[in-house]
């Protein structure tokens, strides 16, 4: 007995659509060139592998029962799914990645992100789009892994990593801040180390899953707030759960508001090198997506962007 995989192919979903809009099946075996004894033959092998009524045969027209206006509809989204797929492996023939993965590091300026997936999205690419969140090491991990095509915002080491090609996104400086009613914010500059280490430090969780984590600016012995990401880092800081380093160029807003307060410290001033990174190949084995995100990385102006400096100057 033939299954519904059997049964419910495009030619049949189409026989089943013309027999409801021509209202009888002999009009439908007209318009199909079929003799009608072959039609009813073929809804009865699809009404039997289903095991319901698709029509009501009770009067001279050929009415749907629910059943059978429910599997139209399904089938137009299944006939339509068909067409998408056909559509996009032609599509995908001419150079286009199924998917391209893009892991952002919390560091990295959400809107400037979504403003390049508006632009790549505005291509209508067959190429489906993917972002994950991820954090330290883990944006890195992401990459190396082959869970991502592309990765903003790494923190790498200047020893070229095997494999992967990177690209400068800028300098990152960070600044202490603290809330105007910690009580730090009252304590005489510059803060040495043995005073910050009396009060609770907030954190981010490195996402990364095996090997190494990596933190920025935390001292031996001091209480710790771990948060998932810097957004939620600057408002614990911001309703005073804690201190730490932040990145200039995202607390400068809440700088400016008064909502948080920069305070000068005995070490070295924090900054960081941000950077974007692919996996090697040539021109010729990239996907036309990564091309189309690497072009736009080459901009000084999109760099500075997803590094939250809006008003840049080269």
């Amino acid at each position: 007995m033939p299954t519904p995989r059997d049964v419910l192919t495009p030619a049949s979903l189409h026989l089943l659509q013309l027999i409801a809009d021509t209202g009888s099946f002999a009009a439908a075996a007209r318009a199909s060139d079929m003799v009608p004894s072959a039609l009813t033959y073929r809804v009865r092998q699809i009404e039997d592998a289903l095991d319901v009524l698709l029509f009501d045969r009770s009067s001279r027209q050929a009415r749907l029962t629910p059943a059978g206006a429910e599997l139209l509809r399904e089938g137009a989204s299944l006939l339509a799914g068909i067409d998408a797929v056909a559509n996009r492996v032609k599509r995908v023939a001419t150079g286009w990645e199924p998917q391209l993965t893009i892991a952002v590091d919390s560091i990295i300026d959400r809107s400037t992100v979504m403003e390049l997936c508006s632009g790549f999205l505005s291509l209508n690419p067959p190429t489906r789009l993917k972002l994950r969140a991820e954090t330290l090491s883990g944006t890195l991990a992401a990459l190396s892994s082959g869970q991502a095509d592309l990765a903003l915002g790494v923190v790498m080491d200047q020893q070229p990593r095997p494999g992967l090609l990177r690209e400068s996104l800028g300098v990152v400086r960070f600044v202490f801040a603290v809330a105007p009613h910690h009580p730090l914010a009252q304590v005489p500059e510059p803060l040495s180390d043995d005073i910050i280490r009396q009060h609770r430090a907030v954190a981010i969780a490195d996402s990364i899953q095996h090997g190494d984590s990596l933190s920025i600016g935390l001292l031996t012995g001091q209480d710790v707030f771990t948060v998932a990401d810097l957004p939620a880092k600057v408002d614990a800081q911001i309703r005073g759960l804690g201190v730490g380093f932040l990145p200039t160029c995202l607390a400068q807003n809440y700088i400016d508001t008064g909502r948080l307060v920069v305070k000068r410290v005995e070490r070295a001033e924090q900054q960081i090198q941000s950077s974007y990174a692919w996996r090697k190949g040539g021109q010729a084995e990239q996907g036309r997506a990564l091309q189309w995100w690497l072009e736009q990385l080459q901009a000084p102006l999109t760099r500075a962007a997803l590094l939250g400096v809006r008003n840049w100057r080269g």
